[in-house]
Order: C-alpha cells, then sequence, then structure tokens
C-alpha cells in the first residue's frame, strides 16, 4: 500500500474515535500491551512525560516539548487528534513523522493488528512509541487521548506526570461528576513518580491527593508563573504554570529559566501547534479556535469578550455527542452566527443545530458546509468587525490554510 491507502486502512478498517464517537472506543489496555509487547516494548526504550485533563492537555504538551527542545533534548511528542494531517500526531523535534514509516509500520504488522482487532488509537499509539524507540529520543511527551486510566498511552512509565484542568467531557465513558472523571484523570499518576496539579479545584483535589498517597507519588500543585508564551489566550498562562512546575520536579533534564523563557515563547515555532486562538487573518481580525466542550469555550467566550469591534460574526458546528444547549447558552447574544457542519459522521446536522439556536434566539444562517459558512461570514464583514470559527475542532481544520 502507499501511504494514501494505508492511511484509508487505518482509518476505515479500524475504528476511530474522533470520528465516530463511542462505537470507535474499546477502553482496556488488554490489546495495547499485547500489541507492545509484541513490538519489543517499545515504550520502555526512551523516558516519557504523560499529561492528561480535560482542557489544556494539548497545549500543556507542546510548552513541554517546546522547553525540552530548547534545552537541547531530542523530543518526542506525541498528541491526538490531529487537524490537518495524521503525521501531525507524532512529532520529533516538532517534524512530523515521514510517510514512509507510517507505511512501513502498517505493512510490517498489518497481519497482527487485524488478527488482534487492534484499534485506530491503539496502533497509533504503538506505531508512535516504535518511532520515538527507532529514532533514539531523550524524552518523550505523551498526551492522554481520552481519560487516563483505561487509556492506551498508559502503559509507559514517566518521569514525571502532569494533570490539567478537570470539567465535565465525554461523561458517558468517564463519569458523570467531576469526582468521577478526576478518577480516571488520575490513573496516570504512577508510583513514586511526581505529579504536578496544574488547576487547583477544591472539589477534586483530593481525589489526586488519595491516589497519590497510595502510590507514594510525591504531589504538587502549580504555583502561578511569571513566564509567558507566545500562545495567545488567558488560559494559557494556567498551562504555562503547570509545565514550569513539572519540569522544576524533574531533575533528570536539565532545563534552566533560559530554557524555559525561550521555549514557552516559541511554541508554535518549535512544535507545530495549530488551532489555539489562531489568528488567520486581519480586516477583519479572524481567530480560530479548537475549544469544544462547556469549560474550553467558557475560556475562549472570555477572551472574545475583551476583543474590540464592530460587529461580531461567529463560524459555528459542534459534534453530535456534546451538550447543545449548555454550550450554546454560553455564546454572546449580540453576534451574527453563520450554522454549519463539519464532513465527518460525529458532526452535529445543521438543521439539529440551528434548531437549537433558534430555541434561544440567536441570528443565524444555515450552511451546508464549513467552507461555505467561513464565505458567508468573510462576505457580510466589515474590515473592523471580528470572525471567530469555533465549537469543534473538525470545524477549526476545516478552515485552517
Amino acid at each position: 500500500m502507499d501511504y494514501a491507502s494505508t492511511l484509508q486502512w487505518m482509518y476505515a478498517r479500524l475504528p476511530m474515535y474522533q470520528r465516530l464517537g463511542a462505537a470507535a472506543l474499546n477502553p482496556d489496555l488488554t490489546r495495547i500491551t499485547a500489541l507492545a509487547d509484541y513490538l519489543g516494548n517499545p515504550q520502555q526504550g526512551f523516558k516519557s512525560i504523560h499529561i492528561a485533563g480535560t482542557n489544556g492537555k494539548g497545549s500543556s504538551a507542546h510548552m513541554t516539548a517546546a522547553v525540552l527542545q530548547t534545552a537541547g533534548y531530542k523530543v518526542g511528542l506525541y498528541t491526538s487528534p490531529h487537524l490537518k494531517h495524521f503525521s501531525e500526531r507524532i512529532r520529533i523535534d516538532g517534524k512530523p513523522i515521514p510517510s514512509d514509516f507510517i507505511v512501513a509500520f502498517v505493512a510490517a504488522h498489518k497481519s497482527f493488528l487485524e488478527a488482534n482487532s487492534c484499534s485506530f488509537f491503539e496502533m497509533t499509539v504503538a506505531m508512535a512509541f516504535a518511532y520515538f524507540a527507532a529514532q533514539e529520543v531523550d524524552v518523550a511527551v505523551i498526551e492522554v487521548g481520552l481519560g487516563g486510566r483505561l487509556d492506551a498511552t498508559n502503559i509507559i512509565q514517566p518521569e514525571g506526570c502532569l494533570i490539567t484542568n478537570i470539567s465535565l467531557d465525554h461523561q458517558q465513558f468517564l463519569g458523570s461528576t467531576l469526582t468521577e472523571i478526576a478518577k480516571e484523570k488520575a490513573g496516570i499518576i504512577k508510583p513514586q513518580t511526581p505529579v504536578i496539579i496544574s488547576e487547583y479545584q477544591a472539589e477534586i483535589h483530593t481525589v489526586f491527593e488519595e491516589v497519590a498517597i497510595q502510590k507514594q507519588a510525591p504531589i504538587y500543585q502549580a504555583p502561578a508563573t511569571s513566564f509567558k508564551t507566545d500562545l495567545t489566550g488567558d488560559y494559557q498562562q494556567q498551562n504555562a504554570s503547570g509545565v514550569v512546575a513539572l519540569l522544576g520536579q524533574l531533575p533528570s533534564f536539565a532545563v534552566d529559566k533560559t530554557h524555559m523563557q525561550k521555549g514557552l515563547m516559541h511554541v508554535r515555532t518549535l512544535t507545530g501547534l495549530r488551532g489555539r486562538w489562531e489568528l488567520l487573518g486581519n480586516n477583519p481580525t479572524t481567530i480560530a479556535d479548537v475549544a469544544h466542550n462547556k469549560a474550553g469555550l467558557e475560556r475562549v467566550m472570555a477572551q472574545l469578550e475583551k476583543q474590540q469591534y464592530t460587529q461580531l460574526h461567529i463560524v459555528f458546528g459542534m459534534v453530535n455527542d456534546k451538550d447543545a444547549n449548555s454550550i450554546v447558552n454560553l455564546l454572546p447574544r449580540e453576534a451574527t452566527y453563520y450554522v454549519c457542519a463539519a464532513s465527518v459522521p460525529r458532526a452535529m446536522p445543521v438543521a439539529q443545530l440551528a434548531k437549537i439556536f433558534r430555541a434561544v434566539g440567536l441570528v443565524h444562517s444555515s450552511n451546508p458546509s464549513v467552507s461555505e459558512a467561513y464565505a458567508a461570514a468573510r462576505a457580510a464583514a466589515a474590515p473592523d468587525d471580528f470572525i471567530f470559527i469555533g465549537g469543534s475542532l473538525f470545524v477549526v481544520a476545516e478552515v485552517l490554510p
């Protein structure tokens, strides 16, 4: 198979949660453990850092990688999902995994992957570990996919763990309360391994403390940091605090203040992070952000309130397993909306989302595609207006150049 057909096989034959939702999930470590054993346990061939949370874990993973790169380490970075290209998920020093490695990996192990019904996520995690081991990275920063305790990434033995914000999301899998969700996230805490909590949340902090005590893991609450980051959005400062605290507790890495400062100020360049309050154009100012749950959108809407403009235009779409009613209630009432659906099976139909918008009195138009919604917003917006694109990472992915 060539690269295109390899990716097609991965997407179509083996379920992909980001596209299909619950039908693609297999929350169990049995298959990933067997796959890692079959590959010779490549995850044991490099040091690692594990990052979990509801919001902020992707940004924090990229920040951590950027600082370690600045300190001179060869850094692997595994994140999910991707926005434009599959190879974004697996990087070394910011460079995506080569297509020939992807093709060769699948070709070499296709029989095992089929025979053991490995999921899309499991094979991707294993591919990342194999690539990092083959390339002899000094350290790999690994972002949890979903939850933590039963996530396929949770077979690593990291140098340290970071847990970011916890909020209600994926309740059908992780639990209906913050406490239940926190217990799943706390599943990444390892014996005698430091864990940093980047955001103090009184109602669930004892969950992390209890697990840390059981596993004799040092636990630290991240203090506010004075280091700044090039990732725009006030909410990124909380993520930066967690990263600084984490790296400060890992003596196996020689990271000083200069590395912190330079790394945090060049995250986008060093790691290729996209879709976080990303500027797409001026006159009118156009911003895209992948926040897609209530807690994430609350932070983004707070950032939006600080902007200066004459008229606000919002291109908006969602996936069908989110609580649209609670999310729509967060949206500014004075904006003009361009409702749309991304081209993935999980996308909420335009008619369904438009009905919710009508019920709360939001001015909107219905658009059959993201590109048409974006084009309509650009046609209507004056130079001193503001266009925001969000609600779903799939919506953002379709407008990124």
